[in-house]
């Protein structure tokens, strides 16, 4: 890979790993479901007017925003709100597993013995990391492998569903998912309006952040490496972000490196890894 090509994907990484941070300050000075809200409105009104889309494909987007929207990215900021940020980065790594074994069943995809090695070795990891102590209770685990779930079932419908270009798929889910979340802040959270007239640099800066840094910035410049090189290439990159997003959270946020998470993490990592990534295609070969 070219030292451009590199330094880009490399800047991805820290943008996503950085990504989950500013979530968990966001959620200090904002009701997570009203954050995700407010995310979302950001996404839409800076993709949707410049990216149309086909009124038939309405119906796909507004499921598709259910999934994505909705289940991973609104349990994804509630969980991360009630975990450390370098678990709930490993617990979302479980979408990759999530998404093969759907594969599996509603596509037809077969299982190797590597993908075998690597879904037992991801779900060892998440049973090493419920034990230790970065998780309070198992609400905040089940909310953060629902998210992966839901990133795991939004992956199959994007599969299967009709060809939309990625920034105005990101731009209309977000826009189809605000009623949701939205309803969702009303019937669950409180304080909505006195929490935005107080929030802070960590609220609005994780408004900001989470819509046009991590979702417009980091995967437009992540579609364009696509386009130049395989997957195979890519996919160790993106296995840099959960073990970016522990040691920002050490570094940022105090969190500490324990057994659990080392164990845990390196169980995930591996078992995505095998998954996810094509050894002999990445060794040219």
């Amino acid at each position: 890979m070219p030292v451009r090509d590199l330094l880009l994907g490399l800047s991805i990484v820290v943008i996503w790993a950085l990504n989950i941070i500013v979530i968990k300050w966001g959620v200090t000075e904002l009701p997570p479901l009203l954050l995700t809200t407010l995310r979302f409105l950001l996404v839409a009104a800076l993709l949707v007017p410049f990216h149309p889309v086909a009124r038939r494909h309405l119906p796909f987007l507004l499921l598709l925003s259910a999934t994505f929207g909705t289940l991973h990215f609104a349990l994804l900021f509630i969980g991360l709100g009630q975990a450390e940020a370098g678990t709930g980065a490993l617990l979302v790594q479980m979408g990759t597993p999530f998404a093969t074994l759907l594969a599996v069943l509603f596509l037809g995809e077969r299982l190797s013995v590597k993908r075998v090695a690597g879904l037992v070795l991801s779900f060892g990891g998440v049973v090493v990391l419920a034990g230790g102590p970065s998780l309070p209770s198992a609400l905040p685990m089940t909310l953060l492998l629902l998210s992966a779930f839901g990133w795991a079932v939004s992956q199959l419908l994007i599969k299967m569903g009709p060809n939309i270009p990625p920034l105005a798929l990101a731009g209309w889910t977000a826009l189809l998912a605000v009623p949701q979340v939205a309803i969702g802040s009303w019937w669950f959270e409180s304080g909505q309006v006195s929490a935005m007239a107080t929030a802070g640099w960590f609220g609005w800066g994780a408004v900001f952040y989470t819509a046009v840094m991590s979702s417009i910035v980091a995967y437009g410049m992540w579609y364009g490496l696509l386009r130049r090189h395989p997957v195979s290439r890519l996919a160790p990159l993106s296995l840099l972000v959960p073990m970016g997003a522990v040691v920002l959270g050490i570094v940022l946020l105090g969190e500490s490196l324990n057994a659990h998470v080392l164990i845990g993490g390196v169980m995930v990592i591996a078992g995505v890894a095998l998954i996810v990534i094509r050894f002999r295609a990445l060794l040219g070969r």
